[in-house]
């Protein structure tokens, strides 16, 4: 099976395709959220590189967020279009899962931490258990010092990987014992990744609903929380 596999939740924009057990090509720019300006000329240089057309893809996968709003509404609504102008099934997968798998093997917690501004990370942890990526907790939005309380109590060695790592790096270091920083090379979201975990999805005939999938944004948009905010003052 061939999958295209986009990821523009974060800062970096990244597209892959991969066939079975196999990377074929990918492409990421980790510079300024200019999603939906470089996607598709991405995707076309992509199958440029690899003589593949989209004929030649079997299904698509796609990140469904916590993330940037407006990079997530981007990457669903360009593999919706594909999935569903080609008739090909597509998943859509936590973008902390692809984090997670960038760190296959890890022997401990893993714990990708993503800026949600104000203070707060989006985050989950997770484990490797027999070869494969096992989710501890459901996506979460956390202070950063909740975050910390709650890596703690695990009491075993947690790695951290995501564009949180940065901003927090001094603290967790700090904070946490028998902790651990992602390198700047796995610290970014890659579709390979991502793609990964989805391809084993359609695999197994997991696949999404092309009306009913969305987007998981864990938090309102900052036009909603303005609008709360105006509703409780007026009130």
């Amino acid at each position: 099976m061939i999958i295209l596999s986009l990821d523009c939740a974060t800062e970096c924009a990244t597209a892959a395709l991969l066939k079975n057990d196999a990377l074929i090509g990918e492409i990421n720019i980790n510079n300024k959220k200019q999603h939906s300006s470089i996607l598709m000329p991405m995707i076309d240089q992509l199958f440029k590189n690899t003589n593949l057309t989209l004929n030649d893809v079997d299904g698509f996968v796609v990140s469904k967020g916590p993330g940037s709003f407006t990079g997530l509404r981007v990457g669903m609504s360009t593999i919706k279009g594909l999935a569903q102008a080609l008739n090909k099934p597509f998943v859509s997968v936590s973008t902390l899962d692809g984090l997670a798998n960038n760190l296959y093997f890890a022997d401990g917690i893993i714990c990708p931490i993503m800026d949600a501004l104000r203070g707060n990370v989006y985050t989950a942890l997770y484990s490797f258990e027999n070869n494969s990526l096992k989710a501890l907790t459901e996506p979460m939005i956390l202070s950063i010092e909740d975050l910390i309380q709650k890596v703690k109590a695990e009491n075993k060695k947690v790695y951290f990987i995501g564009d949180g790592t940065s901003k927090y790096e001094n603290q967790l270091l700090s904070s946490v014992t028998n902790c651990y920083i992602a390198p700047c090379h796995l610290n970014v979201a890659k579709a390979s990744s991502l793609g990964e975990v989805g391809l084993n999805l359609l695999n197994e005939g997991i696949k999404d609903d092309i009306y009913t999938s969305a987007p998981l944004y864990l938090r309102l948009s900052q036009a909603e929380r303005e609008y709360e905010e105006r509703m409780k003052n007026n009130g």
